[in-house]
This record gives C-alpha cells, structure tokens and sequence, in this order.
C-alpha cells in the first residue's frame, strides 16, 4: 500500500477509533497488511481468514479454547464474509484491548450468546465450561459437575429467574462483580499479553522497518 493510501485510511479510522490515536492505527494498520502478507488484488477480499486470526490469538494472546477463539473471530468479523478486514481488525481491536466495561460486556456477551438469539442458554453455557475447564480425573461423571456449575452461575447471573441469561442479567451480575465479565471462557486477552502486544505493535516509528 503506498504511503498516500496509507496515509487516508490512518485518517478515516482514527476518526471512528476512540481508542487509538493516530500513530497507533497507523501501526495497527501495517501489522494487519504485515499478516496478511497479501498485495492488492482487484476486487479480492484482503483479511485474515479464520485460521490466520485463530493463530493470532493464540500465539499473541495465549488463547486456547477453539469454540471461543472461533466465536471472537466471529465477533470481529462483523460482515461475516469469513474474513476480518482492516476496518474490523482496528474496531475489534479497540475494544478487545481498550474497550471501556460498557463495550467489553457487549462483546463478551455477544462471544458467549452462540446462536445469537440474545440469550446464553444452559446449553451455550453448559457447551463453552466443558470446553474450558479441566478434565478432573475422577469417579463421577464430569458432565455432572458443570451441570451444578451451570446452576450456580444461574443462580448468581440470572436476576429474572426465567432460566437464561438475557443481557440485562448478564450486564447486572457483570457491574456486582466484574470476574464474571469472562464467566464463560476467557475471550479477552489477559493484561500480560495486552501489554506485551501493545510494547511491541506501538514501538517508536522509527523501529518500526525491523519488525
């Protein structure tokens, strides 16, 4: 991309980032086209397509659950064309690393409601513990103890009492106690990693050509 082009896009989407200044959309902007490795083609799609942006989270971000990596990557990819393009891998970005309480509940709402009816089911909940928590090497069947933790959740998050979790729900037990913003998996980067990405991602321009 040449410098021009470059140059108006940084412009546009540090607009619409409150998150980021100026300098740090343009990093982010050349990171993204540093991953995709790809030159313009006419007419092609140009974004990191699922396995690229999985690898990212997990070795960037150290995640390693595949239902959750695969639902962020579905969070950012906000035109569901399979591919996070520039404009959503900024926007994402924003809120995966800087995102204010208001906008992190959303998006971890959104990573946990699976089949977006604007509910988390006992079965969304159900599917995404067992995938994160650790098998115990024991007796009882091990379907049984994330039932009970299903229940406990339940008993804590939903303050209607109609047995799911609506956003209402979710957002209340998220201001009461602000560990249950990742209740159902972790799908935020932890601050170790968002340090380390944002030390290495926003160094002085200068360093920036030995990346």
């Amino acid at each position: 991309m040449n410098r021009k082009k470059l140059q108006k896009l940084t412009d546009t989407l540090a607009k619409n980032c409150k998150h980021f200044n100026k300098f740090e959309v343009n990093c982010l902007i050349k990171l993204f086209y540093s991953l995709v490795g790809a030159v313009e083609r006419q007419g092609l799609v140009i974004g990191l397509d699922r396995n690229a942006f999985r690898n990212i989270l997990h070795v960037t971000f150290g995640m390693t659950d595949d239902m959750i990596m695969d639902r962020v990557f579905r969070g950012f990819d906000k035109d569901n064309d399979g591919c996070v393009n520039v404009l959503e891998w900024i926007h994402g970005l924003s809120v995966f690393l800087r995102g204010s309480l208001e906008e992190k509940m959303k998006y971890c709402f959104e990573v946990f409601d699976l089949n977006g009816d604007g509910f988390i089911s006992k079965e969304e909940m159900f599917h995404m513990l067992k995938n994160s928590l650790l098998k115990q090497p024991s007796e009882e069947d091990p379907d049984e103890g994330i039932k009970d933790l299903v229940e406990i959740t339940l008993k804590k998050m939903d303050h209607d009492h109609d047995g799911k979790l609506s956003f209402a729900d979710y957002e209340l037990a998220v201001r009461e106690e602000t560990l249950l913003l990742e209740a159902f998996g972790p799908c935020l980067p932890d601050p170790k990693s968002q340090m380390e990405f944002e030390a290495q991602v926003f160094k002085d321009p200068n360093e920036f050509n030995d990346m």
